[in-house]
């Protein structure tokens, strides 16, 4: 009873940060200070991460020898470390699985510092899918 007690109090008073489901007004309320950001607007960031995460903080992709993680899909070759990729460049000083929960300060910090190195081509959704036609991915409630 006692060992119960103890993970009860634990949990109460460090409670976990979880993985996020967002809906698109959701996350285009979250990231709305990205908008124009490097010349990207809002509703081609929302596709973009639509095409990318589906919206969903925990999602991991395991794409050729590397693993990307969170909403914006940042990889653990050269944006941060986890411990598959010893040899990570982790530009953006994280562990990889800081994109996983519901906090997106680092997440955008770090999209940040991609865009900024090699553009919104790094996100392979944007072009094809994410440059045109966005009346969509708009949010009315803005």
């Amino acid at each position: 009873m006692m060992s119960f007690l103890s993970l009860l109090l634990v949990g109460i008073l460090f409670p976990a940060t979880q993985a996020k489901q967002f809906t698109k007004c959701e996350l285009s309320q979250v990231l709305k200070d990205m908008d124009g950001y490097g010349g990207i607007t809002l509703p081609e960031w929302i596709c973009t991460i639509f095409h990318s995460s589906g919206y969903d903080t925990k999602t991991i992709i395991n794409n050729n020898g590397k693993r990307e993680y969170g909403l914006f899909q940042i990889n653990n070759k050269l944006w941060c470390r986890d411990n598959r990729k010893l040899q990570s460049r982790n530009i953006c000083g994280i562990s990889c699985d800081k994109f996983l929960d519901d906090d997106l300060t680092d997440d955008v910090m770090c999209a940040k510092k991609i865009l900024d190195s090699e553009g919104i081509d790094y996100w392979l959704a944007h072009k094809p899918l994410c440059s045109e036609k966005l009346e969509q991915w708009r949010c009315e409630k803005l």
